[in-house]
């Protein structure tokens, strides 16, 4: 097999010279000195951003409307079902479209459906709009992360993109936390309605931030989509190539499972410190944001980490290492403890995430990017709800401690298994991704 038929089969290749030039110059300039980059960066950051605002503002609209915990819980499982439909079909969307439009797109609904809220908010509450607006923008969403996961390899170059996604991610955290509290200031000043109105500016500003952005031209050979296929057929490439690539078969099984143990981890981090420590929300606050920490410092030394050790050395470590953090977390009776265990678990988290997230985008093919990133997120989270609720059931009827310990346990088997399969050797003898 030549180089070339190599590059393609594992689909680092098969673009024009020109390609290959932009390439290595990109592989050589620091990722900051790279507009487009740099530019994209921003409009992600942004999007993040409003989604975090969304997260906090429209529950409060709920709760200042009807005062029902129950009315918010509905609207966010409305929301969370939107968003696992629409990944099915995700990757199959963007495969056959053109992807900064799709983009440009994706935050201008988001921009019109949140712009709406508050437009009608100043003629009385209208609840029936927000459990039309929120699964539309979280479908949305959706297409826009599976879109964007497909454009960062042509942005940076494949040598660089557990970097790059490694600066998306930290930022994307950095967002995630600065995002609530923002909504809460503005919130408690002018109200909830407000706070909505500056998520869809948000999405306004990266829209226009991404008109900017110089994506790669897509080759005739990264435009063999299938379009002429049933999207049925569309949607089961993307299983197929996880299943025939042996490295992202095993990823995908046990990802499954480690998701299914960890999704409830918040939920039982604030029952730990409520129920069994007596403390008050100030002190959740707190943890959650120092964990946040954790994330943002997880995304900013991936890179390194995976360049030092090779892909499966990095990502078993980590999940070892989310084991033993969560295995402690029930047993832990002091605060800062508690804090500290959360961090190490979601930086822990950030380092797998982005490997595995770097992985899928160097090997697999351009045209084929979409659906197996849509594929993979969806067969990664299809249980998590389920586990998310017989986790935090478990603790209420057995105490946190000896479930917290029995799922880190089950995650450090995790990590354990992998040294069993093709995760193991990934990455010896290559260039880092």
């Amino acid at each position: 097999m030549t180089h070339e038929a190599a590059r393609r089969e594992d689909g680092t290749g098969g673009g024009t010279p020109a390609d290959a030039a932009d390439d290595g110059l990109r592989g050589t300039r620091p990722l900051w000195r790279q507009r487009d980059f740099g530019i994209f960066w921003a409009a992600q950051t942004l999007s993040v951003l409003g989604d975090s605002f969304a997260l906090i503002a429209l529950p409060l609209l709920v709760l200042e409307a009807t005062g029902s915990v129950a009315r918010m819980g509905l609207l966010t499982a409305v929301g969370g079902a939107a968003s696992v439909v629409a990944a099915v079909f995700a990757g199959a969307v963007v495969d056959r479209v053109d992807r900064r439009r799709l983009l440009v797109v994706c935050d201008l609904v988001r921009m019109g459906l949140y712009g709406a809220i508050p437009l009608v908010w100043l003629f009385g509450p209208q609840l029936w709009l927000l459990y039309v607006v929120l699964p539309l923008c979280e479908a949305v969403g959706m297409l826009f992360a599976v879109g964007y996961v497909t454009v960062v390899r042509g942005l940076v170059g494949t040598e660089r993109l557990t970097e790059a996604n490694g600066r998306l991610g930290a930022t994307a955290a950095a967002a995630g936390v600065l995002g609530p509290l923002c909504a809460g200031l503005v919130a408690a000043w002018s109200g909830p309605a407000a706070a909505v109105g500056v998520d869809a500016a948000s999405f306004g500003v990266s829209a226009t931030c991404l008109l900017f952005v110089r994506f790669r031209t897509r080759t005739a050979g990264d435009e063999r989509t299938g379009e002429r296929q049933g999207l049925r057929q569309d949607l089961r490439t993307g299983v197929a190539f996880l299943r025939g690539h042996p490295v992202l078969r095993s990823l995908t099984v046990l990802l499954f499972v480690f998701s299914f143990l960890t999704l409830g981890l918040n939920d039982l981090v604030i029952y730990h410190l409520k129920h069994d420590l007596g403390h008050d929300d100030g002190t959740v606050g707190t943890v959650m944001a120092f964990g946040a920490l954790g994330t943002i410092t997880g995304a900013l030394l991936v890179a390194r980490i995976r360049r030092r050790l090779g892909f499966g050395p990095t990502w078993t470590g980590a999940v070892a290492v989310c084991g033993l953090a969560f295995a402690g977390l029930g047993w832990a009776r002091d605060v800062p403890v508690v804090a500290a265990l959360s961090a190490a678990f979601l930086a822990c988290v950030g380092v797998a995430g982005t490997c595995s997230m770097s992985l899928r985008q160097k090997v697999t093919p351009e045209h084929l990017l979409g659906r197996v990133t849509s594929a993979f997120w969806t067969l990664h989270y299809a249980a998590a709800p389920v586990g998310a609720a017989l986790l935090t059931w478990a603790a209420e009827e057995q105490g946190t401690a000896p479930v917290a310990l029995a799922a880190g346990a089950t995650c450090v088997l995790l990590a354990v298994t992998a040294l069993f399969t093709p995760i193991r050797g990934s990455g010896r003898g290559r260039k880092p991704v």
